[in-house]
């Protein structure tokens, strides 16, 4: 399959996106690894002396993202909220990746007053990958510490407090911010009049939904935002990955699709490759299996500049930056 001519590689790998179960599932990456069209892989050692942080590092993607970080050298801080699981993660990783620097940090991502204090506690002077992996679906609608709707709260405030009070160590080397989306945004429009999901009634699913599709709408605001400091940031989603927050949050679709699942190394592959890759890849865009993604597969959820503009003016009067 690598002898396909390039336009014929780059249409069937269109194809797998927009037809989204086989691309999704293990298939697409299946294929698209023998298509000439796949990046190379990131040498070994792409991150050798460099602070990689992954949030959410307890299972899934998190544990998945943070060992392909590991294994290309980079000292890996696992951001948790419960410090006894990390450090079993922490001691299987190193069973597997004996050497590896590896640590633990308390955090709580929903409380923005705890990101305050983990930002301000942060030990290394530098930050070269910071990832935004911590995610939640809850069944009822659930409000955070600061009394924000919790997927909005850890998926959209969180992220972006942190990474803005993190500037001085990400700032001026090529520093990459990535955020961890979902698929599942493709169904969601912008609600830059209702962010805290007021209005109607409360689904989990729904919620979690318009949580990614802020972090996605929100990505050219943020690239223009910290690009002055050399920061770049991206967004990947990892298709349909076989992980404990699928199988506890969607049982259903679990039965129905685990035979056709991703494990989570292959759902963290873009975040991971996205990290090392040299030269810099594009930023302030979505990506999925190592190529650039539209942002909308349907008409009637595009979004204009002022419903963006409206949900980054409710982002920074939350977090109280700038």
């Amino acid at each position: 399959m690598t002898s396909l001519p390039l336009r014929l590689a780059r249409g069937l790998d269109t194809v797998l996106d927009r037809t989204v179960a086989p691309g999704y599932t293990r298939i697409g990456p299946a294929i698209r690894r023998r298509l000439p069209t796949w990046p190379a892989d990131p040498e070994p050692g792409a991150l050798a002396g460099k602070v990689a942080a992954v949030t959410g590092a307890t299972s899934g993607l998190g544990v998945a993202t943070a060992q392909g970080l590991a294994k290309l050298g980079a000292q890996v801080r696992l951001v948790v909220r419960d410090v006894d699981k990390g450090e079993r993660v922490r001691a299987e990783m190193l069973r597997r990746l004996p050497g590896a620097d590896i640590v633990v940090d308390r955090c709580d991502l929903a409380d923005l007053d705890d990101v305050r204090r983990f930002a301000a506690e942060f030990g290394p002077h530098r930050l070269d990958v910071l990832v935004h992996n911590a995610g939640v679906m809850p069944a009822t609608r659930t409000e955070s510490p600061q009394g924000h709707e919790m997927t909005m709260a850890l998926h959209v405030l969180s992220p972006i407090l942190m990474t803005e009070l993190l500037r001085r160590r990400l700032h001026g080397h090529d520093a990459r911010v990535i955020l961890v989306t979902s698929g599942g945004m493709y169904s969601q429009v912008l609600r830059a009049d209702d962010p805290e999901f007021l209005d109607g009634t409360y689904s989990g699913t729904t919620a979690y939904a318009r949580s990614k599709r802020a972090q996605v709408e929100l990505l050219p605001v943020l690239d223009a935002h910290w690009s002055s400091d050399g920061i770049g940031v991206n967004a990947t989603h990892p298709g349909w990955a076989d992980t404990p927050g699928v199988v506890d949050s969607l049982p259903t679709f679990h039965k129905l699709t685990g035979p056709f699942l991703r494990d989570a190394e292959g759902g963290a592959d873009t975040t991971v490759w996205l990290a090392a890759t040299m030269p810099s890849p594009d930023t302030g865009e979505l990506w999925h299996d190592r190529r650039v993604r539209p942002t909308h597969l349907l008409r009637r959820t595009r979004t204009g500049d002022a419903e963006r503009e409206l949900m980054w003016d409710w982002v920074r009067a939350q977090i109280g930056t700038s």
